[in-house]
């Protein structure tokens, strides 16, 4: 596990880093938000262009590293730390290649977000199952239903089948990556469906304990 927050730290200074190697190079615009053909439709000023992903990395690592220590089950992770923290490392590497790709644009080497995306984001949710068939009962972190936090084996039940679905949701999703401007549908489509089912079917495992 200290392998994997000497990874997670890494990145952040990588992140970092590249950034600013890069600005001196950078327009005085750079591109911000792209449509769902893979155009850019937004810009915003150089500084805070390159300032947001980095912010948002360091935020949320942190926010990461507050909640075990405030959940009122913070002995349960314990029991899942080496997933939670390499969801953690997943997470950094997903908004450093997003960081990649706003620097490339800027440096006028166009990456298309329709080839990118598909990629990180399947495998940001492949992460995301590992850490969910692993996750022990808490407040912050896994499928958090009325009924998952109120039966331990409702809890059990459905993480087990949750961690499943989001990597067949993440495989669906980097298959996407050849369909181009379509590519979008595979990422929405499934994690919704998966997420809507995942809700009903804790709902049903809870209603078997009434009966």
């Amino acid at each position: 596990m200290n392998l994997i927050r000497s990874g997670i730290g890494a990145v952040i200074l990588l992140t970092l880093a590249v950034t600013i190697l890069a600005y001196p190079g950078l327009p005085d615009q750079i591109p911000s938000h792209w449509n769902w053909s893979g155009e850019v439709d937004g810009y915003l000023q150089k500084f805070w262009g390159v300032l947001i992903v980095p912010l948002v990395m360091i935020t949320f690592i942190a926010l990461f590293a507050l909640i075990p220590r405030i959940d009122p089950l913070r002995a349960n992770y314990q029991k899942f730390q080496g997933y939670y923290e390499g969801f953690i490392l997943v997470f950094a590497l997903f908004l450093l290649f997003i960081q990649l790709q706003i620097l490339l644009w800027g440096l006028g080497y166009p990456v298309s977000p329709n080839l990118l995306l598909p990629l990180i984001m399947g495998a940001l949710f492949i992460g995301l199952g590992y850490l969910i068939e692993h996750a022990e009962p808490n407040w912050f972190v896994g499928i958090r239903t009325p009924w998952t936090l109120s039966s331990e084996r409702v809890w059990k039940k459905t993480h087990a089948l949750g961690g499943t679905l989001f990597k067949i949701a993440g495989i669906l999703a980097m298959i996407g990556v050849v369909f181009g401007k379509y590519s979008i549908w595979f990422v929405i489509v499934p994690i919704l469906a998966v997420s809507v089912y995942l809700v009903i079917y804790s709902y049903r495992e809870f209603g078997k304990e009434l009966h």
